[in-house]
């Protein structure tokens, strides 16, 4: 008798590590992981994150509408694990000091204006909201009307004569976060 409940809970753990084991697999297939790096005037910037797709979905908008992405709600800035960022130097993110290093990267988006998070907490899984007391900047940034449709979730870099501008785009949502050298 207790070897037949030794082999049936053999089996329900083998089927649960099975199951994970393909969810953790195929969850890359459908949100890639990506690298973006930027330099500029001798700084560094590195950004990983994965990249969900649209998919015909409400991306952006009210929870009563069925978003993905509910206004006022915590977002990971991409999928699967948390959104990080490094600096190889001090900057100025959206006009506030930050020093080098690396941080978890995280927004609460809204309609009119995205507040983006840096955060000291690394290397937890992105859907777990960040531990709040671990924040090390918040700041608030007007979001924007894109000017096409974008299928996937990126994070582009782009400079002028002011600094550099990094970029969130999804769906129909352009998000422009300043960064200047201190």
């Amino acid at each position: 008798m207790k070897k037949k409940i030794y082999i049936g809970l053999g089996i329900i753990l083998v089927a649960t590590i099975g199951f994970v084991g393909y969810i953790a697999f195929t969850t890359r297939a459908h949100s890639p992981s990506k690298t973006t790096e930027f330099s500029y005037e001798g700084l560094d910037i590195k950004v990983v994150y994965c990249q969900p797709y649209k998919k015909g979905r409400l991306i952006f908008g009210e929870e009563k509408d069925g978003a993905l992405q509910p206004y006022g709600k915590y977002w990971r800035l991409g999928a699967n694990e948390a959104t990080e960022i490094t600096f190889s130097k001090d900057i100025n993110f959206a006009g506030n000091p930050v020093g080098a290093g690396t941080y978890r990267m995280y927004a609460v988006p809204g309609a009119a204006t995205w507040q983006v998070t840096l955060n000291s907490e690394l290397g937890k899984w992105g859907a777990m909201e960040a531990d709040h007391a671990l924040d090390v900047l918040k700041v608030d940034v007007p979001a924007g009307t894109a000017p096409s449709e974008t299928e996937q979730f990126t994070i582009n870099f782009g400079s002028d004569t002011t600094g550099i501008k990094m970029d969130f785009v999804w769906d129909k949502t352009l998000v422009s976060v300043p960064i200047t050298l201190q």
